[in-house]
């Protein structure tokens, strides 16, 4: 089997971790495994394993057909049979398939915005799903939307996964005291609500003022970037908020702290609560997306109501004063992940599928 991603870019987030995982892993388990970023590199493209082909197209627009017919001389030379475009990158798979129409699109939804699905922009994308072979989804209401709005009968939910097996280097020290650092690992987007974790930073000042949040992801300098940053000058939080924007080495930043957190309004099936789980750190979440099948209130975590500040707080005050309460979440959440969430067994599924 001869298969590649598209993506496109290699900048740090959630769609484009979960490409170079399948890019990487699918290289030790058929003939050819490449991986295709459209627009931009980025710091992920350190992750790619020497087995995997890589091809960057610096795509210019999104009529740009100097780069499709590179693609498509790249998929004719490498006789490839699938492709396998994550999120917006379709419309790339799309116009390579007009030029040979034997290839196979699977399309790859990692749409972190599962809760506004009514507002989702669709007619480029319902026309092309009339040339999709299959498509993949991260969790189950875009498995329903999918299968109710778009023209592909061939549709599979196969959840994230991750590994905490790389080389990452050791570089990012985190601010703060030792073993009161509390870790958000989400790219500064509205829809991971960071102006909960403002409200929760508030209220934990007071009652646990050596505790501070460390806020890791890109940081795209925009007005939500901005609004963010000016909350934490306004509200006098400069020594208890610290934005590190996007790092590499987030295995050795995870070690580093000693709660985690999302404080998401709208999620997929986030990658950073997987990572959080395999170096079994305590966490504290929100109800959306597909996290309530991760996280069991009480047992390997705390879940909390969308934007529910005051329920945060109490959960996470809970977390703070007992370290065996940490330790226990931590273990249990190790090992939900790894019963439910392994690479092996997602690949297994996805390789069977589609044949």
């Amino acid at each position: 089997m001869r298969i590649v991603q598209i993506i496109d870019s290699l900048a740090i987030g959630g769609a484009e971790k979960m490409a170079v995982n399948y890019a990487n892993l699918l290289s030790n388990k058929i003939e050819f495994s490449g991986i295709v970023a459209t627009r931009k590199e980025g710091k992920l493209k350190e992750k790619i394993n020497n087995k995997v082909h890589y091809l960057f197209l610096e795509r210019k627009n999104i009529l740009d057909f100097i780069s499709i017919l590179r693609l498509t001389k790249y998929c004719k030379t490498n006789k490839i049979e699938y492709l396998q475009a994550h999120s917006s990158s379709f419309f790339t798979a799309f116009l390579v398939k007009i030029c040979l129409p034997k290839i196979k699109i699977i399309w790859h939804d990692h749409n972190g915005l599962s809760e506004f699905l009514s507002s989702r922009k669709t007619l480029a994308l319902k026309i092309a799903s009339y040339f999709f072979d299959g498509i993949i989804v991260v969790n189950d209401q875009l498995k329903r939307w999918a299968e109710s709005k778009l023209n592909c009968e061939k549709v599979i939910y196969l959840p994230n996964f991750t590994s905490i097996i790389d080389n990452q280097k050791s570089e990012t020290k985190l601010f703060g005291k030792p073993k009161q650092q509390i870790l958000c690992l989400a790219n500064l987007r509205f829809q991971k609500n960071h102006e909960l974790l403002i409200q929760v930073a508030l209220l934990l000042k007071k009652s646990h003022p050596d505790w501070t949040f460390h806020l890791v992801g890109k940081d795209f300098n925009d007005n939500y970037s901005n609004n963010l940053k000016q909350n934490i000058i306004t509200f006098s939080l400069h020594e208890n908020v610290y934005i590190y924007g996007s790092k590499m080495d987030t295995n050795y930043i995870i070690s580093q702290s000693e709660i985690c957190i999302l404080t998401s309004q709208s999620e997929g099936l986030p990658i950073s609560l997987l990572e959080y789980g395999l170096h079994k750190k305590p966490v504290v979440v929100t109800n959306v997306g597909e996290i309530p099948l991760i996280i069991q209130n009480g047992i390997n975590g705390f879940i909390c109501p969308n934007k529910d500040s005051n329920v945060f707080f109490e959960k996470l005050s809970e977390l703070i004063s007992s370290s065996e309460l940490r330790n226990n979440f931590g273990q249990n959440l190790y090992e939900t992940i790894i019963k439910n969430n392994s690479e092996e067994g997602v690949i297994t599924k996805f390789l069977n599928w589609l044949q």
